[in-house]
Parts: structure tokens; sequence; C-alpha cells
């Protein structure tokens, strides 16, 4: 039986062209609107797979765009009442429920304080839709398993198209138009000799720059679905003390991507294959992937920054996977729910 998490895998091209299609209008206008009032900082507030959307964005707003951007801690405002000075800034806040509770919070307070605020959601009637000035609705349909995925994609594309909007463009381009069909030929491609880490216990995820996202989501999903302990670093942090854990047949999954990030990582994968450890690779590079335990060679291209939207495709399908090999239920993982309220 077919599980809701691959055949909401399998539905991400369409969300993608749906969001192209129906909801670039209110993406120009909200960026139109931004650029007359200006702000000088951005802030986004989310948590569990939001934030690993949010961590995509700060390199979206930082490089792009040139706005220093962070991310925020919903308790400083919810648990210790803090108070900031937020004019000039744009908060946003992004959870495919609307729902969560310290998100919503954070929000609001944020613009009683001044901020120009705004929500990505999955639901156009949830609080945290109404209580912001600009909202983008992620267009994917009813999700019904616990594991995000083609919500964290939607998610992806809807601040990808923000920031390019905030430069001027006034269509997607043609990178973004192409992305469905791409996502189409990666979903037809296979990994390969992964059904050795059915065992698996524990294991690090690791890359760099925009693709740091892609790691932290790749980490929790194998987490929150085959319940690996996962533990996710940029490539960068973990050369600074966390690999000395790693020798001979430590699992790694090194997510090697186009553009700037791609020599550090081949370098590193290349370090690490000589300590013995037990690679795993997506990337594009057929030589990498020959040298690796198990692989999936993304079969197109594209720019760096529209990079993790791609590859975070196979770190679902390896998380759905592995849950299927260790015989769970990747769409009903213990202990969770699909709205997590926290405060």
């Amino acid at each position: 039986m077919t599980s809701s998490m691959h055949r909401e895998i399998r539905e991400q091209p369409e969300v993608l062209d749906r969001i192209m299609e129906e909801e670039w209008k209110t993406v120009h206008s909200a960026a139109r609107a931004l650029r007359e009032r200006g702000f000088r900082l951005a802030v986004l507030v989310a948590r569990g797979t939001s934030d690993n959307a949010a961590y995509y964005a700060k390199y979206l707003f930082e490089v792009l765009l040139g706005v220093p951007t962070v991310l925020a801690s919903p308790s400083t405002f919810t648990l210790y009442g803090a108070q900031f000075d937020l004019q000039d800034t744009l908060v946003i806040g992004v959870s495919q429920s609307g729902e969560s509770k310290d998100v919503l919070e954070s929000i609001r307070r944020s613009r009683e304080l001044g901020a120009v605020t705004l929500s990505i959601t999955n639901d156009g009637n949830s609080p945290l839709a109404e209580a912001v000035e600009h909202h983008f609705l992620l267009r994917a349909g009813e999700e019904k398993s616990v594991a995000a995925t083609k919500t964290y994609t939607a998610e992806l594309l809807l601040l990808y198209l923000l920031v390019i909007a905030l430069r001027g463009a006034t269509e997607p381009g043609e990178p973004a138009v192409r992305l469905p069909d791409q996502v189409h030929r990666v979903l037809e491609a296979n990994w390969v000799d992964t059904a050795r880490y059915r065992y698996a216990e524990y294991m690090v995820v690791v890359s760099r720059g925009y693709n740091l996202a892609t790691a932290k989501e790749a980490a929790l999903k194998l987490m929150e679905t085959s319940y690996v302990v996962a533990e996710a670093f940029s490539g960068a942090d973990l050369r600074h003390g966390p690999v000395a854990m790693i020798g001979r047949d430590f699992p790694v999954l090194a997510i090697v991507p186009p553009g700037r990030a791609r020599s550090d990582m081949e370098s590193l994968f290349e370090g690490l294959a000589q300590r013995g450890a037990e690679l795993l690779i997506i990337g594009e590079s057929e030589n990498l992937a020959s040298s690796a335990a198990a692989s999936f060679l993304v079969p197109d291209s594209c720019r760096e920054e529209l990079s993790p939207i791609l590859y975070a495709l196979p770190a679902q399908m390896l998380a759905h996977d592995l849950a299927v090999l260790k015989g769970l239920n990747p769409d009903s993982p213990r202990g969770l729910s699909k709205v997590t309220e926290t405060w």
C-alpha cells in the first residue's frame, strides 16, 4: 500500500507549478509594497521543517539582497517577553498549518513593535494568515503525512520568488519555470544501494551554503520517519571539531550541490572517504557517486540558489524508504501530530 508521504513527494511538480501560476501576482504585489516601505533587516520565525526553510531564506536575503537576516527564537517573546525596536524590519512567519502558537504570538508582537509582517502558510484562513499585512499561500493541498514534504519545497519556492520580486523581477523567470520539469526528472531517478542502512542508528548530514537547509531538513526527516539519530552540520562547522567523531564505517550523508559550495564539499567528501566513513551522497558528480556506499545522482542541474528545491527530494525519498525498510509507518511517526503546539 502506497503511503501518503510517498504520494505527496510525487505531487511536488504540480504544487510548484501551481504556485507560479496562481501566487506570483500576490508575491509581486507584496514585494512592490515592501520596496516602497523599505526595510533594513529581515527576521524569520518558524519551527521544525519551516525553520529549515527559514535557513534557506537567510542565504537568499543576505546573498541576493544584501539584507542582514536572522532566525528568531520565539521563546524570547513567549517566555521572556523581550522588547525590540522593529521599525524598518520585515518579519516573516513560516508555518505549514498557520496554527503554531509561538510563531503566531511572535508575529503579533512584532507587528505591535513596528515591524511589517508577512506569513507563508498552507491555510489562507489560519490565525497566522489573518495576523499579518501580507500572506502567501502554499497551494499544496491537504498534506496528510505528518512528515512535511510538498509544503517544504513550496515554502522554498515562495521565499525564492519573494526575493527575486524584491530585486525587481516582473516574472518568475526561466530558471524557476523549469523547476517542475526538473523535479519530475529527479523523482524518476533512484537511490543506489540504500538497503544496507535499514540497520543505521545514527548519521551525520553535511552540506554548505544554500543547502545547509537541505542538510537540516534531511536530518529532521530521518529522525521523524526512520528514528535515525541524525545531526546536520555545515561543511565548515564539521571541520571545527565534530569531524573528530567520524571514523571507519561512520555513516555520513553528504549533499554536494552545484555552485560555489561544490568545491569545498567535494574536498570534504574526499577527506571523509580517507577516514573510512560510510558515505552516502546526493549530487551531480559520477566520480564521487562511484566512491560512495550509496548515492543519488541528480539528473539535472540548476542555479545554486534553486538547488535546495531539487536536492530536498532525494533526502525525502531516503527518509521514506528507510522507514519502510525498518517496518515503520512514515505517515505517522510515534508521538507526533501534524500540528505541534509549543509556546
